[in-house]
């Protein structure tokens, strides 16, 4: 249920959910608290005054009880679950004045809509069980057990074509289960690639198992692999888990995984990581609704080209040599036993068919999804990670592309970088005039790290406040305790040793600016580059689509700023979610959606930038906060400090 908090003195007043964080309302409001401690209630600075109604406050610690009793509370350590009207005293400078900062425009990107993106799908799976009673054999009526099952399988489908089998194992195991079962039993059917094609028998269990039909939608991805359980009879998702990819240990990225593959028995130890973490996956969601991996009858994944070839054990060598050929962009029906994976011994694993080496089945999966082939808009999906990934087109024409980001939003290459994990500072503000943080980190305790929507913020703030300037280069003229210069040149401390939860000082440095800056320049390059091919501009599109976790996380006023994203108007900007897991989990579900995937990869083109000297130009532009030419950012033009 939403709450209202209106904030004094400047009478802002916004909507959040019900048990919010006080602090983080105040961060999504655009305002400044002093916060030095990420939200673990220990700094004691960001005080804020309840005015009307009060809050559900976790810790009252550095209060006294006359502040208390005044209607103080700890901004971090409040919960918001009524209306509120909240008063925020003025920082001070030396001198006793008060110092006053104006509130910033912040925004999330949008999922609104997000019905009218994906659509509807219906629960017709491609996979289905039927129960059927056969008549037993007689000398009278002697047909062989395989042609009774068909008979009885078309005595209860009349307009069904007879189905087909593709596996001797079936019919090693059919004399047996039939009489072991009084000849009840229960056929698990595969429907046809295309609606004209028989659907297939893969499997025959006794008894009525029809209740048990279970899917599961699994997202490949480098870093972590998610799985999704679904009910197939009514299409609700009853269960989700992840886990780190173990091939990590083997190689942060694609390319160090790539070179691993060509050691001895290099391309089987990565195989076989893959495998054992989508075990651990499957053994997760199971134990949550106490069923066994073997009621799991359909697994339909998706993966960047990489993952998709080491799962099934293909050589993936080619992949970073040019031209940069995969062995196979639509890959082989496979059974999910035979890769080692646990699940029923017949189960089929789909896996989404990829364009190119670095534009795989995870995007063609996201762009199923939002149903990019189906809608005349022009729109620019991006998908940031480690490789970025660019599609741009509409339902007559696509172009896709694929750029080396580099670690940096997943906290690679970063001093005190990390994943978006417990104490990662997630949100930070700046002071315009004392230069004091306003940190929040995931879970609100004391801060860690930096992980990727953090730096986002604390760049982006940086720069507006002129900590930073365009080149991102520390202001060497500011007099502050937080901007010295360290180990690694010039940094600014986000965190002191004593309000750190390792107890070390956590600080930004040049050199982390730089690793960004490349980072989100290759990005951009990438989209002019995309979009300049088929002739167009930002101005021409309809809408940009940003697909992934990491995008429910960024601030889109602040990735405008440094250049991360397009500087256009913000309602064109969507946020589909991880559409790699929302596509799987669409053709796990519906039979005609899931037979659309095929279309959406024939409609793709790939462009291989690396090839392209466009975007080598485009790249060395980008390498400035937020760009060379900055009448691509009319808006953040107008927030900079003038020189």
């Amino acid at each position: 249920m939403k709450k209202k908090v209106t904030f004094l003195p400047d009478n802002l007043t916004i909507e959040v959910e019900e048990g919010e964080n006080l602090l983080s309302a105040a961060a999504a409001a655009g305002l400044y608290i002093h916060a030095a401690c990420g939200g673990d209630g220990v700094c004691g600075k960001c005080k804020v005054k309840v005015e009307e109604g009060d809050v559900l406050a976790n810790k009252a610690m550095q209060l006294k009880a006359e502040q208390h009793a005044a209607g103080f509370r700890l901004a971090c350590q409040s919960s918001v679950n009524q209306d509120l009207v909240v008063s925020i005293p003025a920082a001070t400078s030396k001198d006793g004045k008060a110092l006053k900062a104006k509130p910033k425009t912040t925004r999330a990107i949008s999922a609104r809509s997000l019905d009218h993106l994906i659509g509807s799908w219906q629960v017709a799976p491609p996979v289905e069980k039927r129960f059927l009673k056969l008549d037993p054999p007689t000398l009278e009526d002697n047909v062989p057990d395989l042609q009774r099952l068909m008979r009885a399988i078309k005595k209860k489908c009349h307009d069904c074509a007879e189905p087909t089998y593709d596996h001797p194992e079936l019919l090693m195991e059919l004399p047996f289960i039939l009489r072991e079962a009084a000849w009840e039993v229960t056929v698990l059917l595969l429907r046809g690639k295309r609606s004209e094609e028989p659907d297939r028998i893969i499997a025959v269990e006794p008894g009525d198992t029809t209740d048990n039909l279970y899917g599961l939608a699994v997202d490949i991805g480098t870093t972590t692999v998610c799985g999704v359980l679904i009910n197939l009879n009514n299409g609700e998702v009853i269960a989700e888990a992840s886990s780190y990819n173990d091939q990590i240990g083997c190689g942060e990225d694609v390319i160090s995984r790539i070179i691993y593959s060509q050691r001895p028995g290099g391309l089987k130890a990565l195989q076989e990581k893959v495998v054992r973490t989508i075990n651990a996956v499957i053994e997760s969601v199971c134990k949550k609704v106490i069923i066994n991996p073997s009621d799991i009858s359909y697994i339909m994944a998706a993966g960047n080209t990489i993952m998709s070839h080491m799962l099934l054990g293909l050589n993936p060598k080619f992949l970073r040599e040019a031209p940069y050929v995969p062995v196979c962009s639509h890959f082989p029906l496979t059974r999910a036993a035979a890769l080692g994976i646990h699940a029923h011994p017949s189960v089929r694993l789909f896996l989404y068919p990829s364009v190119a080496s670095y534009v795989g089945g995870d995007i063609i999966s996201g762009v199923h999804a939002c149903q990019m082939y189906k809608s005349p808009a022009l729109t620019l999906f991006i998908d940031i990670g480690t490789n970025g990934e660019i599609v741009v087109g509409n339902e007559e024409w696509m172009v896709c592309a694929a750029c080396s980001a580099g670690p940096a939003f997943e906290g690679g290459g970063i001093k005190h970088g990390m994943r978006a994990n417990s104490g990662a500072i997630e949100n930070f503000n700046i002071h315009p005039q004392t230069l004091e943080p306003m940190i929040i980190t995931i879970d609100r305790i004391k801060p860690c790290g930096i992980c990727g929507s953090g730096l986002i913020s604390i760049v982006s703030e940086l720069l507006e406040a002129g900590v930073i300037d365009q080149q991102g280069k520390f202001n060497r003229n500011l007099n502050h305790p937080r901007i010295r210069e360290g180990a690694d040149g010039y940094e600014y401390v986000l965190a002191w040793g004593k309000d750190s939860l390792m107890g070390e000082e956590i600080a930004i440095t040049e050199v982390d600016l730089d690793n960004l800056i490349r980072a989100k320049g290759a990005m951009y390059a990438g989209y002019l580059t995309l979009l300049e091919s088929v002739g167009m501009t930002f101005n021409d599109l309809d809408r940009v689509i940003m697909a992934g976790n990491f995008g429910a996380y960024i601030d889109l006023e602040r990735a405008i700023c440094i250049g991360l994203l397009p500087d256009i108007a913000r309602e064109k900007f969507y946020y589909l979610g991880n559409g790699s897991m929302l596509g799987c989990q669409i053709s796990l579900t519906d039979h005609v959606r899931f037979r659309e995937r095929m279309t959406v990869s024939s409609l793709i083109t790939n462009l291989e930038l690396s090839e392209s000297p466009q975007f080598m130009d485009h790249y060395m532009a980008s390498l400035f906060l937020p760009h060379t030419d900055m009448s691509l950012f009319p808006t953040v033009q107008e927030k900079l400090p003038r020189k």
